[in-house]
């Protein structure tokens, strides 16, 4: 799998090169506010440009990793060999999967003993490149904008939009975890921020906490946002709960294998 393509470069220093120019691009636009500067002149045709570098990296970086370490992919590709007539005087590379049942491999088998396989050989360095790498496999560029403006731990707040009981309590949950970190963020979907924040809180990578008094101004701006008043109308009562997201200790940790700031 660790095989070295023809011009020296390892696959993996490949990824590790999309990886650092995409997660560049990402960190850069969130950290400067790309996306606020658009009234200025020539701004918005030059964001147009970095977005669309930036998810023909992250495009070319999900493919990579698709390849890279996938026990599933493996398994799949082996099965697929093995199931294929033989070619005379063609020699392919043998894979050992498990038994298969009615001359059918079985993927989702050999993926596990891949995995396994690889717990043994596994350092602790390794397995966590390994365990990183899944985690950004699973990230949308929205989602790593997201995670970078949060980096320096600062909190955002962050509500649910419910549906208040006739006893002051709260019901059905109409919106959750609204944010104004995909302004912060400069995100290409804000529509789509609750979902994406649910999605890290998801991985692990951020937290939900408690009020921030402190933040007060920026609940109020969060209150008005398009997304908030459309799932107010969803409901008879609205009832506001009020809670900060900030990055977790995974997050932070996951953040500095991969900031591309620090390559």
């Amino acid at each position: 799998m660790n095989a070295e393509r023809p011009n020296g470069r390892g696959t993996g220093d490949e990824v590790a090169d999309l990886a650092r120019r995409a997660g560049q691009l990402a960190g850069w636009a969130a950290r400067t506010g790309f996306a606020l500067g658009r009234k200025l002149p020539g701004v918005e045709t030059a964001e147009r440009t970095v977005r669309q570098v930036e998810h023909q990296l992250l495009s070319e970086l999900r493919r990579r990793l698709d390849e890279v370490d996938d026990p599933y992919h493996a398994a799949l590709t082996a099965a697929s060999a093995m199931n294929r007539p033989a070619v005379p005087g063609k020699v392919e590379a043998t894979v050992t999967l498990v038994p298969a049942r009615d001359n059918h491999a079985e993927p989702l088998r050999a993926a596990m003993a891949e995995l396994l396989n690889h717990s043994i050989g596994f350092g602790r360095e390794r397995a966590r490149e390994y365990f990183y790498a899944i985690i950004l496999r699973q990230l949308t560029p929205d989602e790593a904008r997201i995670l970078s403006a949060l980096s320096d731990g600062s909190p955002f707040p962050a509500v649910d939009v419910v549906e208040r009981t006739g006893l002051g309590g709260n019901g059905r949950v109409a919106l959750r975890n609204a944010s104004t970190v995909g302004k912060a963020a400069g995100v290409s979907l804000p529509d789509q921020v609750p979902g994406y924040v649910t999605r890290l809180i998801g991985l692990g990578l951020v937290d939900l906490d408690e009020e921030v008094p402190s933040l007060e101004t920026q609940y109020e701006i969060l209150l008005t946002d398009e997304t908030v008043r459309e799932a107010e109308k969803h409901v008879k009562r609205a009832k506001f709960v009020r809670r900060t997201i900030h990055i977790s200790r995974l997050g932070a940790q996951f953040w500095q294998a991969c900031d591309p700031s620090m390559a």
